[in-house]
């Protein structure tokens, strides 16, 4: 199994490919694969953004990086307490714009660092 965080191959508006996992709208990505992110499953909104069980599963997969992607025109917003769980476990963070994210994303995991992220292909 290759542990590698797998490459985003493109980003385009509501639509991202996946190297390993395929193509969806959003997902969750962590060393060894990733998984389309469904908002559903915490209650995820725009706002108050992205909450704190949304990184737990990154952070259970070994993630020492985290790129948060807050959409194409920054509507997701990222909840104060996500930061403070990832500063407390001494996780890198970087808060982007997703194409911005996807190129931060993918430099980290070609350098085979342990890198996670979370990643919003719409607003």
């Amino acid at each position: 199994m290759d542990d590698k965080s797998p490459l985003i191959t493109d980003v385009s508006w509501g639509r991202m490919a996946v190297e390993r996992i395929g193509e969806g709208k959003d997902f969750k990505l962590y060393p060894g694969g990733g998984r389309p992110w469904d908002w559903n499953e915490t209650g995820t909104r725009h706002s108050p953004g992205i909450q704190p069980a949304d990184v737990r599963e990154l952070l259970d997969r070994g993630c020492q990086v985290v790129v948060l992607s807050r959409g194409m025109h920054l509507a997701l917003q990222v909840c104060p307490e996500t930061l403070s769980e990832l500063a407390d476990k001494g996780v890198e963070v970087h808060v982007e714009e997703t194409t911005a994210g996807v190129g931060r994303y993918n430099a980290l995991a070609a350098a085979s660092v342990a890198v996670g992220g979370l990643f919003h292909s719409t607003c």
